[in-house]
């Protein structure tokens, strides 16, 4: 494969995205908000994900795009920043609809973030992309409008598929990192009920998945999550384990309330059960490498 494009891609899932394909394209450029630069052989060009600047230029001819970006939902859900999360995703997807439909030969196929928190909560039924049912509060709300500023515009010359991505567990970022400090330190008890699921992904098949979406050129919507979601309390006792402490003090909704305060976060991040599956990925064949918790935990505490 030629050229592949990442918007917004210096953060940790970007950066697991780089390091996956960093042999497998003869060039890769990452659209950031940082300076205009090239790295190891990878070009880091700047954008605001909302107007022309230049950057428009490089999707022509690209094999593959990837849109990653968005504000994190690791915030505190103001007003400010509640508008700041759905603009930030809304805004840089339909500017590059726009810049697609601008080249003479635009990407093969373009793969925008979405999430597996497009699903309602759910302790019963497990949501995959046929059956899975679609709640309505904040965060889904976003998605959903996530997903339809991405599909409404039509790219006939460029293959469109959303990524609903769950947790991904990775070394170096992401939700791991405190979770493990929590543990190591004897706060990794179950959180809430412990009752919630929580749907996860090794980082390395998230990487893998995107590479088997493109490959099998996959479109529409495709969970992005491992094969056996697991209850919270159940995910903590194995990380417990895994980080070798001997016991957790569980947190309830009320202190959680209060911690989530003070760190500047939502209690919904780990209260919401996201009992999600990922179909498709089954149904075409990808096999995951890290189906299991308990030996992704052993890779990342490697």
């Amino acid at each position: 494969m030629k050229k592949l494009i990442i918007a917004a891609g210096t953060g940790f899932l970007g950066q697991v995205l780089v390091h996956h394909f960093k042999n497998k394209f003869e060039e890769i450029v990452i659209l950031t908000r940082g300076k205009s630069q090239t790295i190891d052989g990878i070009k880091y060009l700047n954008w605001n994900a909302r107007t022309f600047t230049g950057w428009e230029k490089e999707l022509e001819n690209a094999t593959i795009l990837i849109n990653l970006a968005g504000k994190s939902v690791d915030c505190r859900y103001t007003k400010e920043n509640k508008k700041e999360i759905l603009l930030s995703r809304i805004e840089s997807t339909k500017i590059l609809n726009k810049a697609i439909l601008n080249c003479k030969n635009p990407p093969k196929h373009w793969l925008n973030s979405s999430t597996a928190t497009i699903y309602r909560f759910s302790l019963d039924k497990q949501m995959d992309e046929v059956d899975g049912e679609i709640g309505n509060d904040f965060s889904i709300n976003v998605a959903l409008s996530w997903e339809k500023a991405f599909f409404k515009t039509e790219t006939p010359m460029t293959m469109k598929t959303a990524l609903r991505t769950s947790i991904v567990l990775g070394k170096n970022g992401g939700a791991f990192i405190p979770l493990k400090t929590l543990a190591k330190i004897g706060f990794g008890g179950k959180q809430g009920s412990g009752n919630q699921f929580v749907s996860w992904i090794h980082e390395d098949d998230f990487a893998s998945a995107v590479d088997f979406i493109i490959q099998k050129e996959m479109t529409g919507f495709i969970n992005i999550v491992s094969p056996e979601p697991i209850r919270n309390i159940d995910f903590m006792e194995k990380l417990r384990k895994a980080v070798g402490f001997p016991f957790g003090i569980p947190m309830n909704k009320f202190f959680l309330e209060i911690g989530s305060f003070f760190i500047r976060t939502e209690t919904e991040l780990v209260l919401k059960s996201r009992n999600v599956v990922p179909k498709r990925l089954l149904e075409n064949g990808f096999e995951f490498k890290y189906g299991d918790i308990d030996e992704t935990f052993r890779d990342l505490l490697r």
